[in-house]
């Protein structure tokens, strides 16, 4: 009779196995494995290969002699069933199989023209503005938008109504300086408005006016149980934003994030021609495909944001590029396959229109 194949763990199989270790392990091991859990969805390889490669595993970012002896002997010997997520854990594409749905269709990366969502030093961000439009540059694009936290969220250094003004300065001589070497690329105003559960953002109106379009998130009582529907209506009818960001709230094997009746959600979205993003920090990825395909039958706009909060995070536009490739949506509904000017001519539009509409 034919030997039985081993199985072989994925990334994704292995990242659940370190968290359901850690669950049961003691300081510091603990602190060590829910780390890894989490770093092997950034992982560039799948762990199996380096062994038959005659690699060391301590390649892996998170992965030191201890890891390596654990995650080898569940290599050798994996478990007979693969492992059931709980929620806070579902849903997460790790890097490789980001690459591996976007090796399918590879112009489909290339075709996205700019990053919606990134912090720089004015809020939480490593980066200086100069130091982001750089990193664009050299994936080619024709635009990002600077989204700092706004004044509400002070752990993560928001800014008021005069830092933003002051930003919009600087923004304006990177551009200046950008037009002078003849770049493509533009920096957009923006901003991460922060909401409260009632979908009211915390600056004033005539401020948020001035930007090139607005992110609005929910930051606060993130946690609830019950269903966040009426939240979310509110925010999306909230005159001052066009795009609804990491919508859930959801952070890996952390916050398992709001619920709501979606499709409801994403009809709202739909009729007021706003977007509803995937954030694609690895641990957010935040709508996931399966809200994405909801968000697909509803009609809604989508935008890709990194949530980059230094020069080298945009690279993690492959996740919410394999999300929506994945999901199923078309090109015309998602923003950063827009050029600039139709980007900018359809938020002009939704803020007009939106604003009539609270008249």
């Amino acid at each position: 009779m034919p030997q039985r194949r081993k199985r072989r763990l994925t990334n994704s199989e292995i990242a659940e196995l370190l968290a359901r270790e850690s669950d049961i392990a003691k300081m510091p091991a603990k602190k060590a494995l829910r780390r890894a859990s989490r770093r092997a969805l950034f992982w560039p390889e799948e762990a199996a290969d380096l062994p038959e490669q005659d690699r060391s595993l301590t390649e892996l970012t998170a992965v030191g002699p201890y890891l390596s002896r654990v995650i080898s002997e569940w290599l050798r010997n994996p478990p007979a069933t693969r492992p059931k997520k709980p929620a806070v854990r579902q849903g997460f594409l790790t890097l490789t199989e980001a690459r591996a749905i976007l090796a399918k269709r590879p112009s489909w990366l290339d075709g996205i023209l700019g990053d919606l969502q990134m912090h720089s030093v004015w809020s939480d961000g490593e980066g200086t503005i100069q130091e982001m439009a750089e990193a664009a540059l050299a994936r080619g694009y024709e635009y990002i938008a600077i989204t700092d936290h706004a004044k509400g969220l002070k752990i993560a250094g928001g800014i008021d109504e005069a830092q933003v003004r002051q930003q919009g300065e600087e923004i304006s001589e990177v551009n200046r300086k950008l037009r002078s070497q003849r770049e493509k690329l533009q920096v957009l105003r923006s901003i991460e408005l922060n909401l409260n559960p009632r979908g009211e953002g915390d600056m004033d109106s005539r401020c948020l006016a001035e930007l090139d379009l607005v992110l609005g998130c929910f930051h606060s009582a993130l946690r609830g149980k019950e269903e966040q529907t009426e939240r979310y209506v509110a925010a999306l009818r909230n005159p001052d934003i066009q795009i609804l960001g990491h919508p859930r709230g959801r952070i890996y094997n952390f916050r398992l994030g709001l619920s709501a009746d979606w499709p409801r959600v994403f009809d709202e979205a739909a009729r007021l021609d706003k977007a509803v993003e995937i954030d694609a920090y690895p641990d957010r990825q935040d709508l996931n495909v399966d809200l994405l395909r909801l968000a697909k039958a509803a009609g809604c706009r989508i935008s890709l944001g990194t949530d980059s909060h230094g020069p080298t995070q945009l690279t993690f536009m492959e996740y919410a590029a394999a999300a929506a490739l994945k999901a199923g949506i078309a090109q015309e509904r998602i923003l950063n396959f827009m050029t600039r000017e139709e980007l900018l001519h359809w938020s002009a539009e939704v803020r007009t229109k939106n604003s009539r509409a609270a008249a």
